[in-house]
């Protein structure tokens, strides 16, 4: 039976009873759910096993991140601002202070997101320690003192996150590196910083890095970006290297050491040294520890639990949501898939559709996508056409003096509908949200070009584009309709 009495639960005592929803986890996908079961008049018991509660996001990745790359842009436009008349000076950079900052608004959001909510919903109740399945309805949960309780539900959500990452590159493990969550309250500057990743944490990290100060070099396995339209990181690696970020492509390192000073990373063409090695080689799910098996609960071959559109596992009654998941890994699908999962196990029917997520990696220019790529286009057998607009194309990126990237369109060919948005741009997460709703009602680009954007606006770009398809930009006058 449910304990329903242990010291480490939270909230005030709810009636026994109704519908019980064990929930493991409390990142951005277990609220979510919590909080739409509890409005649904399910009793709750969230398993958290961890010292925060609140998951990746707040704690060590979105939140934090942004912090960390605002804090780098500023500094990198007081010395390299593109305005005749304003002097440029390198900023003096406190590091500690700068950390100090980001983790008081990293604590004021958990307690505003996290810890309120718990305090306020008497239908959710916190138990501390680590879950693992004893059979399909019951987990046993160790708390901090080793003792063990055992917890039956009616539903139970797996919501437990990921992790990064290790590769296994011999003498790796031995050394002091660092992940994303090192790297983001480290409290000094390295002076050579070496990265290890080409995806989206690696390029963001590596950027702010290289802005605050560090000298960055960037070992890709395949390309930047390698899972995006080709044109994003090739684009984004010209950027980089203008700003003096090294970047070696197909480079894999064949071991790494510690010296007791550097890293050295053995390469084929010699060796590499940096006083820090940030490793950025993407996130696996956190699943291992939670004995699926005993439940037959099935995951792929990375240990990400299989879900279908509803989050149902293979298990009729257990459900998962967020990073844990063959979902992508984006806050905003882990809540959204979080809320859908709690309809679902509350008698409703809700489906989690990515046909139109949005994905923004936040770098300078930002990259932005939705939709198709041409390749997945032709893969999907549709026959496409595209478009790319340089920003220098775009009135405000020209009023901005920074016309780094393109904004690319792929549609049907014959209807003009529109079938994927791939932007590098200043404020390129903003741009990408218009495309998303353009997508999700199925306009065509003829629609999308005859649309009122207003002027000087960067999403004005989309219009731009959407009018090349049937016109020369270069001919048209400032904001022609």
């Amino acid at each position: 039976m449910t304990d329903h009495t242990s010291s480490g639960c939270c909230g005030q005592d709810t009636p026994e009873g109704g519908l019980h929803i064990a929930i493991i986890g409390s990142g951005s996908a277990a609220f979510a759910a919590a909080i739409q079961a509890a409005d649904n008049g399910a009793r709750v018991t969230l398993i958290e096993g961890g010292d925060l509660i609140g998951g990746t996001c707040v704690n060590i990745g979105c939140v934090p991140s942004k912090i960390t790359i605002r804090a780098a842009h500023l500094a990198h436009l007081q010395a390299h601002h593109p305005f005749a008349g304003l002097s440029h000076q390198r900023p003096a950079v406190d590091r500690a202070a700068l950390v100090e900052q980001q983790q008081a608004r990293v604590a004021e959001l958990r307690r505003a997101k996290y810890e309120n909510i718990l305090a306020q919903n008497p239908a959710i109740r916190l138990v501390r320690g680590w879950a693992r399945f004893q059979d399909a309805h019951a987990l046993a949960v160790e708390g901090p003192e080793g003792t063990v309780q055992t917890v039956a539900a009616d539903r139970i959500l797996v919501a437990t996150g990921a992790s990064a990452h290790v590769p296994d590159i011999p003498g790796l493990a031995q050394t002091p590196y660092w992940t994303s969550t090192e790297a983001l309250v480290a409290r000094e500057l390295p002076r050579r910083l070496l990265v290890l990743g080409g995806s989206v944490v690696a390029v963001e990290l590596a950027q702010a890095f290289r802005r605050l100060g560090s000298e960055v070099t960037v070992l890709a396995r395949s390309t930047l970006l390698s899972r995006e339209d080709p044109a994003l990181g090739a684009a984004l690696q010209s950027v980089f290297e203008a700003e003096g970020i090294q970047v070696r492509t197909r480079t894999v390192p064949q071991a790494v050491g510690h010296d007791g000073k550097d890293f050295v990373l053995e390469l084929p063409g010699g060796e590499l040294r940096g006083d820090r090695l940030l490793v950025a080689t993407g996130r696996a799910p956190n699943t291992a520890r939670l004995d699926l098996a005993r439940a037959g609960v099935r995951t792929d071959a990375c240990g990400a639990i299989v879900v279908d559109t509803r989050l149902r596992t293979n298990v009729p009654h257990i459900y998962a949501a967020g990073d844990c998941t063959d979902r992508p890994q984006y806050v905003y699908v882990a809540a959204a898939a979080g809320t859908r999962a709690a309809i679902n196990m509350t008698g409703g029917e809700a489906e989690l559709d990515l046909s139109t997520m949005p994905a923004v990696v936040f770098t300078d220019p930002q990259v932005a996508t939705v939709g198709l790529r041409e390749d997945q286009a032709r893969t999907e057998g549709l026959a496409v056409e595209s478009r790319t607009l340089p920003l220098d194309a775009v009135p405000r990126a020209l009023a901005n003096f920074d016309t780094r990237g393109f904004i690319k369109l792929v549609a049907e060919k014959g209807s003009g509908r529109l079938l994927g948005c791939q932007a590098l741009a200043a404020e390129g997460g903003e741009i990408i949200q218009a495309a998303a709703l353009a997508l999700r009602n199925r306009m065509t680009v003829a629609e999308l070009s005859a649309q009122l954007f207003p002027y000087l606006t960067m999403v004005e770009g989309l219009k731009l584009c959407a009018q090349t398809f049937a016109k020369d930009v270069d001919r048209l006058s400032c904001c022609a309709g």
